[in-house]
């Protein structure tokens, strides 16, 4: 299957759709999974600042999807997916900073492959989920351990701004049950799994999900994270990598999230 390339980037001041060729970017009318026909010149990619590859509705996240992980934290293997959700105001892009909120001593970094919906799914059986999928792009599912062992639930420990970097870009085409996912820190690889080792692999996980709730375009499931989850802390760069789509890098900060407006 041929791959392609999209992101999203300022264009002229303007939060534009962009596909990518190479080093160029070409202007789209809309997301690609509603019309991906090119409207404007080429632009050197190089001088487009990428803005995370997604809008979603709601961000659902698999927890304990790799054994190793699942273990690492002293938990067993879940026996069906383990569903939460992360708001869409964690969302960052790539470059951008990951703030550390003051409530938390222990912020950690968690690498994972996510699954962007490209057509509504509503109660869609496994064999027939992966024609509802446009793509797949990198995210850091960043988590507050502290504050999840406290809460005894995710929502807080998972939901603070800038608590999902995703990026650079949204590529179609590609296998799901075969890339690499790795995460590093300042340069020191910290996590490395294979999606092969999912315990509940992308079809089953959209039709899971679509069971409970339906997916709209644009929506994303992070689909779990490898071991080696390791604290982050001020001045860190980290990056998540995913063959087939290109590295995530964000740098960690200190500090209140400014506010816009």
């Amino acid at each position: 299957m041929t791959t392609r390339r999209f992101g999203r980037a300022v264009v002229s001041g303007v939060e534009t759709w962009i596909a990518v060729q190479g080093a160029e970017a070409f202007p789209l009318a809309a997301p690609p999974w509603i019309d991906d026909r090119q409207v404007g010149a080429a632009i050197a990619l190089a001088d487009l600042r990428l803005l995370a590859p997604a809008t979603p509705s709601k961000i659902v996240a698999i927890g304990r999807n790799y054994r190793a992980h699942a273990q690492e934290l002293g938990n067993t293997a879940p026996l069906e997916p383990l569903l939460f959700l992360k708001p869409p105001s964690a969302i960052v892009g790539p470059d951008d900073d990951i703030h550390l909120p003051a409530q938390s001593r222990q912020v950690e970094h968690e690498g994972e492959m996510a699954i962007v919906i490209g057509r509504t799914a509503h109660h869609v059986p496994a064999a027939r989920a992966m024609d509802h999928v446009f793509g797949l792009t990198c995210a850091n599912d960043v988590t507050a351990r502290d504050l999840q062992r406290a809460d005894g639930q995710w929502t807080r420990a998972k939901g603070f701004d800038t608590f999902c970097p995703l990026g650079p870009l949204l590529v179609t085409g590609l296998d799901p049950s075969d890339r690499t996912v790795i995460a590093s820190v300042n340069g020191a690889e910290r996590q490395r799994g294979h999606t092969s080792a999912l315990l509940f692999p992308a079809a089953q996980l959209v039709a899971y999900v679509s069971s409970v709730m339906t997916l709209l375009p644009g929506d994303l499931i992070l689909t779990g994270t490898p071991a080696g989850v390791s604290r982050l802390s001020a001045g860190d760069r980290v990056e998540i990598e995913i063959d087939g789509i290109g590295t995530l890098s964000n740098s960690v900060t200190s500090g209140t999230v400014p506010t816009e407006g």
